[in-house]
Order: structure tokens, then sequence, then C-alpha cells
């Protein structure tokens, strides 16, 4: 059974950091994409990032480039999205996701992955 489990949210002020972690089991990693989403009540989910272990790159949103780095630890079968300079603009539920990369993959597309996280809350606040 294939499960993903985010953890690292919680309550930062404005300017600071978390590091979210997405353990994925039930799958390696290999072949995979993990990729990062967050959504806001009431709002579509919206793509971050990704992973692709098929050719071991990263990819970003423009919304976020520069700011949140996607990182691994093969070892322990976990993706980690680091969020630095944070706005509260950032407060959302983020998620992570697993897919199976096609030739022609749209990282930032939901409809792309399969198995997804129950998610983690960041909440962004002086």
């Amino acid at each position: 059974q294939v499960q993903l489990v985010e953890s690292g949210g919680g309550l930062v002020a404005p300017g600071g950091s978390l590091r979210l972690s997405c353990e994925v089991s039930g799958f390696t990693l290999d072949g995979k994409a993990i990729g990062w989403f967050r959504q806001a009540p009431g709002k579509e989910r919206e793509g971050l990032g990704c992973i692709n272990f098929t050719n071991g790159h990263t990819y970003y949103t423009d919304s976020v480039k520069g700011r949140f780095t996607i990182s691994r630890d093969n070892a322990k079968n976990t993706v980690y999205l680091q969020l630095n300079s944070l706005k509260p603009e950032d407060t959302n539920i983020y998620y992570c996701a697993a897919a199976i990369p096609r030739m022609v993959f749209y990282f930032s597309d939901a409809n792309e992955y399969d198995y997804w996280g129950q998610g983690t809350q960041v909440t962004v606040s002086s």
C-alpha cells in the first residue's frame, strides 16, 4: 500500500523558514516523481515543484523559485521541501504527491499525480 506522510508544518513568523518532509512507503522512489503542492480553503491546488527521480532534476514554479528548495534522502525514502523567506500569503496546507512520470510530464498539474499525502498546515503570521 502506497502511503505519503507529510510532516514539519507549523506556525512561523514572516521571514522565517520551515522544512517539510514527505515520507514515502509502499514503493521506492526510483522511476517516480514527487511533487509538492499547496491549497488554501476555497482555492485550487497550486503546484510548487517536483523532483523527478528518472533524471534527478528538480523543477519549480516561478512563484516559489529561489525561496523553496526540494531535496531528498534516498536511504529514508523521504523528500523534503525547504521553505525560506516565508510570507503571510504562503499560509496553506502543503501536500506531497507521487507520480510515475510520462515522457511529457506537467509537474505542476495535480492530475499527473496518483498518490497524495494528507497535508500539513503551514501558517505564517506574526
